[in-house]
Order: structure tokens, then C-alpha cells, then sequence
């Protein structure tokens, strides 16, 4: 096996490009882009234009073999030089809530088993927020690694910090601006939940400045308020990463605006680490990335860690169902206490509904599931490193893994998008 900061071997040039990712072999054809800056990260970018090179048809096809001998069939992306992922993170906000400790160590083990090596967490967590159970998240999942043993470098750990909120003032007094000593508080908390020395990725979880989010799609400018400078957050985060607490940085809940003044801040600073990704939300029903933000990403080399790619579990149609779906489906059992999610996902919007309908019926004319098609459609996004998603139940979790080894054609690719063109982003 090559060794960990070896990296890939590319040629870039039009025709057949070969990698050598970790011993397995991918071979792609087309135009490819000239190779990315020095000292950022050579990860795998795919052009757009056909089939042929959609990375998640070759990537899905190879297993990555542990030295124990272990096979891992979900697919493997290179976030940063010496940072592999696997290509389905497996999101743990509902661990403490819905999910009780025994429920989610059965969860973590079966997951990690079939290949899901990244694991999302959060300081807030679990939702619905409230004091009794904040950071309980981020609790399981430290005391699963340690009650399993799990070698440190075996999981790759991400967890965010909480952004400005009058609401949550259990966490840090409930912090008025993320200022350089909030952000050094918070991961130092953190990593005492997780009982870890380090994290392999940290994200600001919304901004410190106003933006429109879960839900709001107009920048107002009356809205804009005093905030944080962006250096002093980069400094804070550039201190973590000097005393080895954090190796990388994250955004999350990002604009166009936010990504590239992180980015261009953290070039004219000379941070010791790069700015790696952006956890925004994106699903069938909210492809609000495509437009700018895919254009920054795509040039900025961040890669999209995908959050939501079930719509909240609309997409599966059970809220559509007969008596509106499992009453512990979230937003039955957290009906009016949970604001972030009923406000974007307004199940009693019709073009909602009709938007999940036809979806559903391209699924079930392709022999698919309604989550299968939603997950795959994710994946094959080229920006895409990673779909973040949750699960409360094994079957759902099985559900999504078997998602991550499906290719979609071109042919489910246009009709999907005969009906974005109707019902354009309805959650965004």
C-alpha cells in the first residue's frame, strides 16, 4: 500500500487520465483540469459533461483493503493529501434523542463495518436542542471509539462549533458573536466530550454575519449586524491547528461571499492547514449549491460535504403516506419544536408534495427506492466528497449503504431533471 502523504498519480491531459488511489485502479477519460496549487489538496475532480466520467460508476466498483485484511465497500474520496474519507458520512444528531446509547453503538458498529470511516457531530447536538442533552452527540460517539478500541487513525472525526444564538444559552452563555475566544472554548469542549486529543475536522456551523438560512433565500441588508472578523475566527482556528487540536477547517451554512473571503484570509495569513470543505445542505429537493457555490468550490478545490441528501426523509415519502408517516418519524415526533426544520421543510407546501411524487415515481420505474435514488443522485455530484446522513433504524442505514454502489445513467439524470425545471428547489 502506498503510504499516507504519496498521494495520487495523475496525468493531465485530454484522453485517459490513470490514478492510483491506495492501490486500486481507476481509469477515466476526457478533459481534465491542470493540477490544483501547490499545497492544496490533489483530490479527484471529474469533468461534467458525460457519462463516461462520472466518478461515483468507477469509484463505487473497488473495495480499499485494511491491513487487518478488512474489506470496505463503500467508496473512499481524498479530502486532503492525508485525509481518506468514506464517501457516506454518517451524521450523529440524533444520537442522545432519538437515539438512545445502546441504539447507537449497534448503529456506529454496523456502519463502521461496511466501510463508513467519517462521522459527523456537532457541540449542539443532539436535536431539537435543549439543556438536558446538549452535547450527548458528541459523547456517544467519543465513548463508542473508546468502549471499541477503534484505532485513533481509523475514523475521521468532524464535529462544528455553534454560531451566534439568543436561543441555546446553555452553550457558552448562549454566545453573542464566535469570536476567537468562544471558538478556542469550544473545541477545547469538545474534545473533552469526545475523550480524543485531536479533531480531524472542524467547522464553523453557521456564520458569525448575517446570511439567509434554512429556509430564507433574499440577502437583506437591513439584517446586517456587527460581527466577527473573519481573521480573528482564522486566527483562533490557526491556533488549534498549531497546538494540534484540529487538522483541518471547515465551513458550514456558507455563501458564495463566506467561502472565498475564508479562503483568500486564510492564503494571505498563511494558515497551517487548508480550508478543505463546505457542509451545506443538498438533496433533490434543494440544489441551491449548483449555481455560485459549485463555481467557487470548483476552482477553490472544496469539496461539498453534502448534509440532507434525504430532505429530512421527505424524499423517502413517508410523510406522504397514510396517517402521514411513522409518528416517530422527526417531524411528526418533534412537531413544533423544531423550528430549523419545519421552516425549509413545509410539508404542507403542494409543490412539495408533487416534487416527492414524481421523484418517487422515477425510483420505482428504475427498480429503485425513493432513498436510493436520492443518495445516488447526491453522489454522483462531482464536488461532492461526501453525503452526510442520518439513521435511526438499522434498515435505514443498510438503505443508504447499498445507495453508495449505484450509478445512475444519464437517462434517470435527465428525467430528474425534467422535474427540477418544474419544482425548483422547493426546500432550499
Amino acid at each position: 500500500m502506498m503510504g499516507a502523504r504519496q498521494g495520487f498519480q495523475r496525468e493531465h491531459r485530454t484522453g485517459t487520465r490513470i490514478e492510483i488511489l491506495y492501490g486500486a485502479l481507476v481509469v477515466t477519460t476526457g478533459n481534465f483540469l491542470p493540477p490544483p496549487p501547490r499545497g492544496l489538496s490533489n483530490r479527484y475532480v471529474q469533468s461534467r459533461d458525460s457519462e463516461s466520467r462520472d466518478p461515483t460508476k468507477y469509484m463505487s466498483d473497488f473495495c480499499y483493503t485494511t491491513t487487518r485484511g478488512e474489506r470496505m465497500s463503500v467508496p473512499l474520496f481524498h479530502l486532503a493529501p492525508d485525509l481518506i474519507v468514506s464517501r457516506l458520512c454518517f451524521g450523529t444528531m440524533t444520537f442522545g434523542e432519538q437515539n438512545s446509547l445502546p441504539q447507537s453503538f449497534r448503529l456506529l458498529d454496523e456502519a463502521f463495518e461496511a466501510g463508513v470511516n467519517f462521522f459527523d457531530s456537532a457541540e449542539m447536538y443532539p436535536v431539537p436542542q435543549r439543556r438536558a442533552t446538549q452535547g450527548w452527540s458528541e459523547k456517544y460517539l467519543g465513548r463508542w471509539m473508546r468502549e471499541r478500541k477503534i484505532p485513533r487513525d481509523r475514523v475521521v472525526v468532524a464535529t462544528k462549533v455553534t454560531g451566534p444564538s439568543g436561543q441555546m444559552t446553555w452553550i457558552r452563555g448562549g454566545p453573542k458573536s464566535l469570536d476567537a475566544n468562544n471558538i478556542l472554548e469550544a473545541i477545547d469542549n469538545s474534545l473533552l466530550r469526545l475523550s480524543l486529543d485531536y479533531i480531524d475536522l472542524y467547522q464553523i456551523h453557521w456564520p458569525d454575519r448575517y446570511v439567509p438560512m434554512f429556509g430564507e433565500t433574499e440577502y437583506d441588508p437591513s439584517r446586517q449586524y456587527a460581527s466577527v472578523a473573519i481573521e480573528e475566527q482564522l486566527g483562533a482556528l490557526g491556533k488549534a491547528v498549531d497546538a494540534g487540536k484540529i487538522r483541518y477547517i471547515g465551513l458550514s451554512n456558507e455563501t458564495p461571499y463566506g467561502v472565498m473571503k475564508f479562503n483568500r484570509l486564510a492564503e494571505n495569513i498563511r494558515l497551517n492547514s487548508n480550508l478543505v470543505s463546505l457542509q451545506n445542505s443538498y438533496n433533490l429537493l434543494c440544489r441551491n449549491f449548483d449555481s455560485a457555490l459549485a463555481e467557487c468550490c470548483h476552482h477553490e478545490r472544496i469539496s461539498l460535504l453534502a448534509y440532507s441528501p434525504m430532505a429530512m426523509g421527505i424524499l423517502s415519502g413517508k410523510y406522504y403516506s397514510l396517517g402521514g408517516g411513522p409518528s416517530d418519524a422527526r417531524l411528526n415526533l418533534f412537531r413544533g419544536r423544531y423550528s430549523e426544520g419545519e421552516s425549509r421543510y413545509n410539508l404542507s407546501n403542494p409543490i412539495l408534495k408533487s416534487a416527492v411524487q414524481e421523484y418517487a415515481d422515477i425510483a420505482v420505474k428504475y427498480g429503485l427506492s425513493p432513498a436510493s435514488l436520492s443518495i445516488a443522485f447526491v453522489l454522483k455530484h462531482p464536488l461532492v466528497a461526501s453525503a452526510l446522513f442520518g439513521a435511526t433504524k438499522a434498515w435505514q442505514l443498510r438503505e443508504v449503504l447499498q445507495a453508495s454502489k449505484i450509478h445512475l445513467t444519464m437517462e434517470i439524470i435527465a428525467e430528474i431533471n425534467k422535474v427540477h425545471a418544474r419544482y425548483p428547489n422547493p426546500c432550499p
